[in-house]
């Protein structure tokens, strides 16, 4: 166990494969929190799979606060052709409701800007709900800014199913 941070009864540290339950448990939280609870797919075995096997493609952090969970990141690098660089792209950030107002949210950012630095990345990146005004001052505050000239596109899994038969 790798622990980033600790102090103030708050740790923050790089997630194991123990910890599974847990990560999931808090990506069911901030399903129903940002009312997706309908897409949620993720298992205990697609997240050790993805999040700690030797294929991994995304890596996670997890914050305890007085011994309990508190909250976690999930993220990934990215690249960018401009920079030449790699990036963070920060999949889910998420300190459960109770534990809010603790400074756990920050310290976790802080925690993942500090391994972009490391990793000389040459940005981190995130994508908010338009509704979630709680999280968009948060970043703002933080001297985030939006990326109001791009539109994010998805393709589901099942349209990649329908575009490859």
């Amino acid at each position: 166990m790798s622990i980033n941070y600790k102090k103030n009864n708050l740790i923050i540290r790089s997630a194991d494969i123990n910890d599974v339950p847990k990560l999931l448990t808090l990506v069911k939280e901030l399903a129903e929190y940002e009312k997706l609870s309908h897409l949620v797919s993720a298992t205990e075995e697609l997240l050790s799979y993805s999040l700690f096997s030797e294929n991994k493609t995304a890596h996670s952090l997890i914050a305890e606060f007085k011994g309990e969970t508190a909250g976690m990141a999930i993220y990934l690098y990215n690249f960018s052709t401009f920079l030449g660089r790699k990036g963070i792209y920060l999949e889910d950030l998420y300190v459960r409701p109770h534990l809010r107002a603790n400074g756990i949210g920050k310290q976790i950012l802080i925690e993942l800007i500090k391994i972009a630095k490391e990793s000389k990345c040459g940005r981190v990146e995130w994508s908010v709900l338009n509704w979630n005004s709680p999280a968009i001052e948060f970043y703002k505050k933080l001297g985030a800014k939006p990326m109001t000239d791009w539109t994010v596109f998805r393709l589901t899994e099942e349209k990649i199913n329908e575009l490859t038969n």
